[in-house]
């Protein structure tokens, strides 16, 4: 773990509290977080400490009530609050003088006003959180106004046909791209203007998976239009992975499984693009309800499943610390308690690790993307079932609801099975399936050459462009293997778009897409040969492929097939994986994902896989889910349980230096003539470790404060001979604590 710049911001976390050195995480960045009149004060306490500093604020909901009230610009705006079609306003939290917004061209530049004196106090970057609009409303007269603009015909009601609910969720995915557009160009062209600083502007947001699932409406991938945006936060976390869904008939929560695809879809998202992504993981998650270990094993299923996504390397190491090391819930005997010790300890261990993670990967280890699950943003239009809107059914779900859904309709419309009916029954297998941006196919040319093969099904998205088709044909022609998995059920096929409005009118988008690859519209089930490649048909909706084995079994064959004819072709392998943690429906199916990056071995062992025998792992190893930082020969993973290790052995394991795990920031490391000394930062009081290489058996270990003004004092430590490693263990202390191993 060398010495890093805190400009290459690695690792960051958003704290909307003025600066403590009780939750102090020693990170390269902070996001301070809210426009509030103390904003410019935290602003400088966090700079003062150290910190680059940036600022988050929510761009689609926030305490904006001198701009509802009219004290902004002499006119109110509550018509701009997102609506129920019963007039009642959806709003954040439980405030009603907090609405979620529609956001008009007034309500940027009051946004622009807002945020205009962060970059006065010299933030680098500012980050928009969570632009949303859920898919129950459009019914503000703001929205109305913005309908007869877009479209340029008179508003219909969202929920009176398919067509007005398409049509309603394409306007709001734009009204968020254009409002974050306005304020980003205007406060970039601010900065250079009065400062002379370039500023920089990111969106945190939630994957595709979890908006299109929860029914939430954003701008996504057509932010990445918009040269005033220069990336994303992946807000990815045990609240958003744990939503139930249903594999081979059973609906349960699969953390781990549903966190891998939804971190692949944000990898995705930017993957050659030249955008920056942050991945977030968060030790607690939003709801209190929890205890501190259902927050921990959690926790570690999600940062697993994010470190099995090797293009990413930066992390929001957690959001809110302040309600992590001060804030208390339940422990053993559902007493509530501070953080266990343990727990902070190897917390802190991990988000340091976390800023060694841009490491050489090896591809024949589960991080292969051969295989893909095609995912658009329209997938997010079509969340209403038309005509279901009774009484009882889910409207707005956002992870935290404390009333049970028990209406039969509102749980199939949220298990969202369209989708993960084609991507569990691979995962439970072991297939490193990725999601696939299928927009992105028409931005970035090359965007598939990785693949060799695709899954696709548009009974539950729409293609929103025809040179989509065009594309996918080239790539399939070119060698690629397309299996393409719809009924021609789904009612959103009807809706006016660019594939029954022509002179060339079809029935769905896959009659055009099966055209442009040369193929009849109404080609029985099978496999067609397009040049060099193969079209793959299986006539099912794939909601079906989830409601049982059976289900789940014909996709896996059908893509097994299809591996091999992309073998067979001249493409890869048939197994669909090489080397250790292989498997896949292609080949020889496996319960596990091992994958190493640099020295890190990170591995996760699934239940209601092909088996349930435990992975076993040996070498000569550092556990870093351990917050003792053992040494282990033999480690094993059982099934719903993940490991994370450091390789003593491996090849690059002393690319980082001397230090190779560290509960700490470590600074000022100097090491000669029998003496390694450094100092270790972090949040006050928190037991902290570090395991360093030592050249030498030490005599003595002693610590001070950095502040200096006192006598060093003994530190209790451990000797590894075989390993020539040493373990120390210290508190944190303000300022840091200075460390001499003589």
């Amino acid at each position: 773990m060398p010495d890093s710049s805190r400009d290459e911001e690695r690792t960051g976390f958003q704290e909307g509290s003025a600066y403590g050195s009780a939750y102090d995480l020693q990170t390269d960045f902070v996001m301070v977080y809210g426009i509030g009149p103390t904003m410019t004060d935290r602003i400088r306490q966090w700079k003062e400490a150290g910190y680059v500093v940036h600022l988050m604020t929510g761009v689609s909901w926030g305490a904006y009530g001198d701009y509802l009230d009219g004290r902004f610009d002499g006119r109110a705006h509550w018509d701009e609050a997102q609506t129920y079609k019963d007039g009642e306003r959806i709003i954040h939290g439980t405030s009603a003088h907090i609405p979620y917004m529609i956001p008009t061209l007034s309500y940027a530049d009051f946004l622009i006003e807002r945020i205009r004196p962060a970059v006065d106090a010299g933030v680098e970057a500012i980050h928009l959180e969570e632009p949303e609009i859920w898919v129950e409303d459009g019914y503000s007269e703001a929205f109305k106004r913005e309908w007869r603009i877009y479209y340029g015909e008179d508003w219909q009601a969202p929920h009176g046909s398919e067509d007005a609910q398409y049509r309603a969720s394409k306007l709001k995915a734009y009204l968020y791209a254009r409002c974050l557009d306005r304020v980003c160009s205007a406060l970039k062209e601010y900065s250079l203007v009065k400062h002379g600083r370039a500023l920089r502007f990111f969106v945190p947001t939630h994957s595709l998976i979890n908006y299109t699932q929860w029914r939430i409406v954003s701008p996504e991938s057509r932010l990445l239009e918009l040269p005033s945006v220069d990336g994303y936060i992946a807000q990815v976390w045990t609240g958003t992975s744990r939503t139930a869904n249903v594999y081979e008939g059973r609906r349960r929560e699969r953390t781990f499984e549903t966190a891998y695809l939804e971190y692949g879809i944000m990898q995705e998202l930017v993957r050659g693009t030249g955008k920056r992504m942050w991945f977030l993981h968060d030790p607690i998650e939003d709801d209190p309800k929890r205890d501190w270990n259902d927050y921990r094993t959690n926790y570690l299923k999600t940062l697993v499943a994010s470190l099995l996504h090797p293009d990413v390397s930066r992390y929001e190491v957690a959001p809110w610390p302040r309600r992590i090391f001060e804030g208390r819930y339940a422990g053993i005997g559902g007493e509530k308690t501070g953080i266990p010790g343990d727990y902070a300890t190897m917390l802190l261990t991990l988000m340091h690790t976390l800023g060694n993670m841009d490491q050489p990967c090896r591809k024949d280890a589960g991080s292969d993307p051969r295989v893909g699950v095609l995912l658009a943003d329209s997938a997010m239009f079509q969340r209403m079932r038309i005509g279901k809107e009774t009484a009882g059914f889910l409207l707005k779900y956002d992870g935290t609801n404390e009333v049970e859904i028990t209406d039969e309709d509102a749980l199939e419309l949220l298990d969202f099975s369209d989708f993960y009916g084609l991507t569990l029954p691979l995962v439970k297998h072991g297939l490193p399936v990725r999601p696939v941006q299928l927009d992105n196919i028409r931005r970035y040319p090359g965007y598939l050459d990785d693949y060799r093969l695709l899954v696709l099904s548009y009974e539950f998205m729409k293609p929103e462009h025809p040179d989509l088709h065009a594309a996918l044909a080239q790539w399939v022609r070119e060698g690629g293997v397309l299996l393409y998995v719809g009924d021609d059920s789904d009612p959103y096929h009807g809706v006016r778009e660019w594939w029954n409005g022509g002179r060339r009118r079809y029935a769905s988008p896959r009659e055009h897409l099966f055209g442009a690859l040369g193929v009849p519209a109404n080609v029985p089930e099978g496999w067609s040969r397009v040049g060099l490649g193969a079209l793959g048909y299986l006539r099912a909706a794939p909601r079906r492929l989830a409601e049982s084995r059976e289900g789940a079994d014909l996709l896996r064959r059908a893509v097994a097939e299809g591996l091999q004819r992309s073998a067979a072709a001249g493409g890869d392998d048939a197994n669909g994986m090489k080397g250790e943690g292989k498997g896949g429906a292609g080949g020889r199916p496996s319960n596990a994902f091992v994958l190493r990056r640099g020295p890190y071995i990170i591995a996760s062992v699934m239940e209601e896989s092909v088996h349930d025998r435990p992975l076993t792992l040996e070498g000569l190893f550092v556990n870093l889910l351990d917050s003792s930082l053992p040494i282990v020969r033999r480690l094993t993973v059982v099934p719903g349980e993940q490991g994370l290790l450091y390789d003593l052995e491996a090849e690059d394991a002393r690319r980082g230096g001397s230090v190779i795990a560290a509960s700490s920031r470590i600074e000022r490391y100097v090491e000669g003539e029998g003496r390694i000394a450094f100092t270790a930062k972090g949040p006050t009081g928190i037991e902290a470790v570090c395991r360093l290489r030592c050249p030498f058996e030490p005599a003595a270990v002693s610590a001070s404060a950095e502040a200096g003004g006192e006598e060093a004092k003994p530190l209790p430590f451990e000797w590894d001979a075989e390993t020539r490693t040493l373990l120390i263990r210290y508190r944190h202390r303000p300022g840091g604590v200075r460390i001499v191993v003589a």
